[in-house]
């Protein structure tokens, strides 16, 4: 039994020690097959760090197409908006040797993997004005670049330190070879853009939001940025929430001297045009507020016998304007925007009617006083009129006052007017009865004044707020266009 079990301890021993060798060996041949992957394509004489040979005096021509996949989160408080797009590089490197054994039958391109792409010589471009970008699906990556909504809402987002804006080449890329020499580089990456936007023909705004691609160390004498044929595609398929996005795309290629660097370098530059929908605002502010003034016309047709009613009405409309400009979402600047002077026009209107009431409530307590005091002087002027001492004669029909000259009787040195002094009738009672009511020579009616101002009203406010809605949307239109 004791030679069995040393048998069997010997006979495992030595498999195990086979085993071992075997799994060293392997994993010497796969590194060995694996670090010399590169060499079946690249001279034994290359060097990453220097470009591919060219004509003299000219650069590397790099040719840049970009798929929009996706634009989101166009925030109008930072000033920014989110891309989520697919890359891709084209560039002749004409060092490279390539056997035909490394493609497949009938294929003319063969797939790298990024770890033989990072041996090659690689262009450097990046987006200038991005605030940050990265790599892989925008959905992880939203994690760590955003971190929460929250976050950023509150103005406590902060870029996190393991993240670059640096070049567009990772290793979670594409990297297609051609037997023509061609190197094909794709990635999908997400940026967040800044944009300078302006606001003063908010809402009707359009936004022109540029993208700048430069290479970042090698100058324009080196390596050359340009538009492929296909430029930059947008996903058909891509709907924004609030805007409508302008196509054709502009693009352009241009040399920019770059100070911080000292040199001029090559850019090229995509214009997004964004293109805010009114329709939200049509049917969230401007046709509320319209109502709402048209609301407040009604007070005129109300009289000075309701006069709770007609203030809480004016009041209510005042404060529904203001609730409603308040809690819209307004980009906060300091400039005067579109939707501001719609906000005072509508608001004016408002408090215009406010204060044509506090005028007419005015002129009907003057008209009342005047009214109560009369009954208790006519008396006398009546007894003063019959002994041939008054100027004039005041009737009072139906408890409307009527105010007309008296024709002058001959009267003795010695007899005195109303007055008691012997001079001229005051006519300052007489011209403060008049201001407030009088009567129409044609008809005989007495007009009041604070009813001829409401009738007035009726008219004039309606026809000054359409004046100014047809001055509005005319001019707004066309500075927008």
């Amino acid at each position: 039994m004791l030679d069995k079990f040393k048998t069997r301890a010997i006979v495992t021993f030595g498999l195990g020690f086979i085993f071992m060798w075997l799994g060293a060996h392997g994993a010497t041949e796969a590194h060995v097959n694996y670090t010399a992957k590169p060499r079946v394509v690249l001279p034994p004489n290359y060097v990453k760090e220097i470009r591919p040979p060219s004509k003299k005096g000219s650069p590397v021509i790099v040719d840049f197409s970009i798929f929009v996949v996706d634009i989101n989160s166009i925030n109008v408080e930072d000033m920014d908006f989110r891309v989520d797009m697919f890359i891709h590089q084209r560039w002749l490197e004409s060092r490279l040797e390539i056997p035909d054994d490394i493609f497949e039958e009938g294929d003319d391109y063969v797939t790298l993997l990024p770890e033989v792409f990072e041996n090659f010589w690689q262009p450097d471009p990046y987006f200038l004005n991005s605030k940050i970008a990265g790599y892989g699906s925008p959905y992880v990556a939203s994690t760590s670049l955003l971190r929460n909504k929250g976050e950023r809402d509150s103005k406590n987002f902060h870029l996190d330190k393991t993240l670059k804006i640096a070049t567009l080449t990772h290793k979670f890329t594409s990297v297609t070879l051609y037997k023509n020499k061609t190197v094909r580089y794709a990635a999908r990456m997400h940026a967040i853009i800044a944009c300078q936007m302006e606001f003063q023909l908010y809402p009707m705004d359009i936004q022109v939001c540029p993208i700048y691609i430069e290479s970042f160390s090698s100058n324009n004498q080196k390596v050359k940025l340009r538009w492929s044929d296909s430029g930059v595609t947008l996903n058909p398929e891509l709907k924004l929430l609030q805007y409508n996005l302008g196509q054709p795309l502009e693009l352009e290629e241009s040399d920019g001297y770059m100070p911080e660097k000292v040199g001029n370098f090559s850019r090229l530059t995509v214009y997004f045009r964004f293109e805010r929908q009114i329709g939200h605002h049509l049917i969230q502010t401007f046709a509320p507020s319209s109502l709402v003034v048209m609301l407040s016309w009604f007070s005129f047709w109300l009289g000075l016998d309701a006069i709770p009613g007609r203030v809480t009405l004016l009041v209510t409309c005042m404060l529904t304007l203001v609730t409603m400009f308040t809690g819209a979402d307004i980009p906060p600047v300091a400039y005067v925007k579109a939707l501001d002077l719609w906000m005072a026009g509508c608001m004016l209107s408002v408090f215009a009617a406010l204060a044509e009431f506090v005028v007419v409530k005015v002129l009907d307590v003057q008209y009342q006083y005047q009214v109560n005091r009369i009954p208790k002087v006519l008396p006398m002027r009546i007894s003063n009129m019959e002994k041939g001492q008054c100027a004039t004669v005041a009737s009072w029909e139906g408890g409307a006052v009527r105010s007309r000259k008296a024709t002058q009787t001959p009267t003795t040195p010695g007899q005195t007017s109303l007055q008691g002094n012997g001079g001229p009738p005051k006519p300052a009672r007489r011209q403060s009865l008049l201001s407030v009511a009088w009567t129409d020579t044609d008809t005989g009616v007495e007009k009041i004044m604070w009813r001829e101002i409401d009738k007035v009203s009726r008219a004039v406010f309606p026809i000054l707020f359409f004046v100014f809605v047809l001055l509005y949307w005319p001019i707004l239109l066309m500075k927008s266009s």
